[in-house]
C-alpha cells in the first residue's frame, strides 16, 4: 500500500494555537483550540510577552524568518516600506481596519503559499482542479478496493476512518459543489480552522476524536483524559489538570449537565465571540500608540519596530512585490 506519511496528518491537520485570552481561562488551555493562525508561537510564556507572535502575525511566519539578520536601521527601513502599503487610503495614518486587513492578507497569503507544494505533488498536472481520485491516490493508496479490504483488521478501520473523515473535509471544502477542488479550496481543505464554512466538519472532527465511547457528547472524564494521563505512581494531579476541570464544569459545559454538546465543543475549539486578528490589531495599536489617538502614523510604528518585527525586520524585495495587489 502507498500511503504517504503525510497521510495520517492530513485528518488531524487542525492547526493547534492558542486559547481565547480571556479573564475567565487560565494560560493552561487544551491543546485542542484552535484560531486563524496567526503563529506557532505562544503570544505569552507564563506571563512574559513573547513578541515572535505579533512579528508573525504582521508579517507572516515565512516572510519573519527572513528578517533575523537585518541591523536596525535596515529594519526600520523596510518596516517604513511596509507602512505605506498597509496604509491605504494614504493619509499618513494606519488604523485598526488597515492592521487589521494586513494582518489578513497576510495569513490568507501564508495558507495559499503553504498549500502549494501539496497542491502540485496531490495535483502533478497543474491542471487548476483537483479530483478525490487523485488526492487519495497520492495521499492513502494506489489499490483498488478489493485489495484493501484484505488488510488486517484495525489497519483497515483506521484507514477507513482516515478516508471517511477528509471525503467529508472534501465537501466543505468543495464550495461551488462540482466535486473537484480548486487551489482555493484545496487551501480550506488543509486549513478548515480558517474559513468559515468548515466550522462544523473541525467541531465534528474534533468532537469525534475526544468522543472515546461514541455517545455523541463529550464528559469530563473524556476532556481531561485527551489532554492528560494519570500516572500509576500515585503522583498529586498538576494544578493545571485541576485547572482544566474547573474550565469544563464553570465555562465549557454551559448548560451544566455534565457533557459538552456539539455546540459546547465549538464554542470551546473556536469560539464565535472573539476575533484574534481584530485582537492582534488592537494589541499592536494599543503598545504603540503613544498619543492615545487609536490610530498609528509611521513614525510610532517604527519608533515600536521591535513590537513589530524587532531584530527580524524584512528581506522584502519579494514581498514588496507580491504585495503590490494588495
Amino acid at each position: 500500500m502507498k500511503c504517504l506519511a503525510y497521510a495520517s496528518l492530513v485528518c488531524l491537520l487542525l492547526v493547534v494555537t492558542f486559547a481565547k485570552p480571556a479573564e475567565k481561562q487560565d494560560e493552561n488551555q487544551s491543546k485542542r483550540v484552535k484560531e486563524v493562525k496567526l503563529s506557532d508561537e505562544e503570544h505569552f510564556e507564563g506571563k512574559e510577552h513573547n513578541v515572535d507572535y505579533d512579528h508573525d502575525a504582521f508579517l507572516g511566519e515565512e516572510e519573519a524568518k527572513t528578517f533575523q539578520n537585518l541591523s536596525p536601521d535596515e529594519s526600520r527601513k523596510r518596516l517604513g516600506m511596509i507602512v505605506d502599503k498597509i496604509d491605504e487610503d494614504k493619509d499618513g495614518f494606519v488604523t485598526e481596519d488597515e492592521l487589521k486587513k494586513w494582518i489578513e492578507h497576510q495569513q490568507e497569503q501564508y495558507f495559499f503559499d503553504d498549500a502549494g507544494a501539496l497542491w502540485k505533488s496531490h495535483n502533478p498536472d497543474l491542471n487548476g482542479q483537483m479530483t478525490w481520485d487523485e488526492y487519495n491516490s497520492t495521499t492513502y493508496s494506489s489499490l483498488p478496493e478489493e485489495e484493501l479490504v484484505k488488510l488486517p483488521e484495525n489497519e483497515r478501520m483506521d484507514f477507513a476512518k482516515m478516508v471517511r473523515r477528509d471525503k467529508a473535509r472534501w465537501a466543505s471544502a468543495d464550495e461551488n459543489k462540482d466535486g473537484v477542488l480548486s487551489r482555493e479550496e484545496f487551501t480550506a481543505f488543509l486549513h478548515p480552522e480558517n474559513y468559515d464554512r468548515m466550522r462544523e466538519v473541525v467541531v465534528l472532527e474534533t468532537l469525534e476524536d475526544v468522543d472515546k465511547n461514541g455517545d455523541g457528547q463529550i464528559s469530563l472524564e473524556e476532556y481531561i483524559g485527551d489532554m492528560y494521563r494519570e500516572n500509576n505512581d500515585g503522583a498529586e494531579e498538576p494544578e493545571w489538570v485541576k485547572t482544566e476541570r474547573e474550565q469544563f464544569s464553570q465555562f465549557r459545559d454551559k448548560n451544566h449537565d455534565g457533557f459538552m454538546d456539539l455546540q459546547e465543543v465549538g464554542e470551546w475549539i473556536l469560539p464565535t465571540e472573539y476575533d484574534h486578528v481584530e485582537a492582534e490589531a488592537k494589541h499592536l495599536i494599543f503598545d504603540s500608540d503613544k498619543d492615545k489617538d487609536k490610530k498609528l502614523t509611521k513614525q510610532e510604528i517604527i519608533d515600536n519596530y521591535d513590537l513589530f518585527v524587532g531584530s527580524q525586520a524584512t528581506n522584502y524585495g519579494e514581498s514588496l512585490q507580491r504585495h503590490d495587489e494588495f
